[in-house]
């Protein structure tokens, strides 16, 4: 599964190439967890290349309902359809507007009624309580009931991967109908490979530049540490300005790509970031 993962450009550790064997293997949704920037939406990604299909992405918010996440009707066409047939028989007419033709599909039903399909939840720990319910209701048999319509059931289950940046605890109930993987910051090799697979022009020694500093500002007390996207953005940076190496001038002049608080940004600048880099350009 590692290696698969590599192939569609996603570089997992062991223990996460596991847990998404399983996942898949026992048709069980999958609940990432772990620090902004590690990998938890690009790993949702990544098994949509590898299965050949778009991933449905639901992006969860404080107050997202029914309507946001399962389905909808359009209302503006219902009645332009309603003006246009007159009055008529209104059993009939109310059969019509609420058929499938006006009917608006959203990421979870359109999950449910595609196959294969990879739907990405992101952010469970953003919605409210009586969301996550809804969502725990949907998982466990697969199925939503639309009463206009009736029972909608997947013929095959999608493969369903749950991201939270734990801003909140989920509840206990939606952890146990998924399996869990809590997602660590990759060691120092494992950084250095996905920043050079993610930016290929950039070298080999500004790539392990980029990732040592990184690892020193992430042992800070910091708001926001970086993590493995802000480490592919600042060597984006880094190379659309030519450099080959990280120099403390050029690190202090383009940290606004790495770090996005102000109190961050001026920690950083009074570390002794020239120290920091001769260690690693030694091999520290």
């Amino acid at each position: 599964m590692a290696e698969r993962l590599e192939e569609v450009g996603y570089l997992a550790d062991e223990g996460l190439a596991m847990a998404v064997y399983l996942a898949l293997v026992l048709e069980q949704p999958l609940f990432v967890e772990g620090e902004p920037g590690v990998g938890k939406t690009s790993l949702a990604l990544a098994l949509g290349r590898l299965l050949g299909v778009t991933p449905l992405r639901l992006q969860c918010y404080e107050g997202i309902g029914v309507h946001e996440a399962l389905y909808d009707w359009n209302f503006p066409r219902q009645i332009l359809h309603m003006r246009a047939v007159g009055e008529g028989a209104p059993e009939q007419l109310e059969r019509d507007v609420y058929s499938r033709p006006f009917l608006v599909t959203r990421p979870l039903l359109a999950a449910l009624e595609t196959s294969p399909s990879v739907l990405l939840v992101d952010e469970i720990d953003r919605a409210d309580d009586d969301f996550e319910a809804f969502l725990l209701e949907v998982l466990s048999e697969y199925q939503v009931t639309i009463p206009e319509l009736g029972t909608i059931t997947a013929a095959v289950p999608p493969v369903v991967v749950l991201t939270s940046n734990r801003t909140r605890e989920v509840h206990d109930a939606l952890k146990r109908r998924c399996l869990y993987h809590w997602v660590e910051h990759p060691s120092f090799e494992r950084e250095v490979a996905i920043v050079r697979r993610r930016v290929p022009r950039a070298s080999e020694a500004l790539a392990r530049d980029v990732a040592a500093v990184v690892g020193l500002l992430r042992d800070e007390d910091l708001l926001k540490p970086p993590g493995v996207a802000e480490s592919i953005d600042w060597t984006r940076a880094l190379v659309a300005l030519g450099a080959e190496r990280l120099d403390p001038d050029l690190a202090i002049k383009t940290l606004g790509t790495v770090l996005k608080y102000r109190e961050d940004q001026v920690h950083a600048a009074g570390l002794d970031l020239p120290s920091a880099l001769a260690r690693v350009v030694e091999g520290g």
